[in-house]
């Protein structure tokens, strides 16, 4: 199997970043990973290795990307405004830096976006904004409006509210899109949606796949028994889902 570690300094973060790909062409994918992880969790968890036929085959072909969620939602030690400052600053890291390497490895034009836990919502947050983007987004135990408090899972920004929140919580802002070019978009994206019976975003997940469907957006919403939110599952996932 194809393994590329690539690192270098990011422009847009004014910091070293660290991605890895697997395998060497056909559908190529862009996986967030889960809550403040890193760029080789999927790999270590086994996760990759459960892919290992379709990437020897040249069927897929996996972009691991790294996380800063510890210097943007989940930093504590800065208002809720740098927060998601710090959040947009790593999605155009993604727009111009990543999403060009991809480019550079993959000369197909199919392209895909996926993600575990907060990975999922990362994923569907893009999709979303940029639809013209990926043909498919796979979301797997993901929650998609970081400002409900969710059981033990706070809101992230603590009660504070401003428009660069609202057009990145996909809940939300997808609920009052009406411009038909952008709805049609994304009525083009295989959406697909895994969560546990028992997971805490289930209802989360039930309400954001409801609100496409009223919005005229076809999506799969798969739910998995019990809990479902560890990586012997998403392996599992991703087999059926990727």
């Amino acid at each position: 199997m194809n393994r590329e570690y690539h690192q270098g300094f990011s422009s847009k973060l004014q910091r070293n970043m660290e991605l890895l790909i697997f395998g060497h062409g056909g559908r190529a994918v862009l996986f967030f990973p889960t809550r403040m992880a890193r760029f080789y969790d999927y790999e270590n968890w086994g996760i990759i290795d459960a892919l290992q036929d379709p990437i020897y085959k040249g069927e897929l072909q996996l972009f691991c990307v790294d996380s800063i969620d510890a210097e943007s939602f989940y930093n504590q030690n800065v208002c809720p405004s740098v927060r998601i400052a710090r959040h947009l600053q790593y999605e155009r890291y993604i727009l111009n830096e990543v999403i060009p390497l991809m480019h550079e490895k993959n000369d197909g034009d199919y392209f895909e976006v996926a993600g575990c836990s907060m990975g999922a919502y990362h994923a569907v947050n893009l999709a979303m904004k940029y639809p013209l983007l990926f043909k498919k987004v796979v979301c797997m135990s993901g929650r998609y409006d970081l400002t409900k408090q969710i059981q033990d899972f706070r809101d992230l920004f603590d009660g504070y509210f401003n428009e660069d929140i609202y057009f990145n919580m996909p809940q939300q802002f997808v609920a009052n899109i009406t411009d038909e070019l952008i709805l049609n978009a994304i009525g083009k994206i295989e959406i697909i949606l895994a969560v546990g019976e028992t997971d805490p975003f289930l209802l989360n997940n039930q309400e954001f796949s409801q609100l496409l469907w009223s919005k005229g957006l076809p999506n799969q919403l798969h739910i998995w028994d019990k809990y479902a939110h560890r990586p012997r599952y998403w392996k599992q996932m991703v087999q059926l889902y990727l």
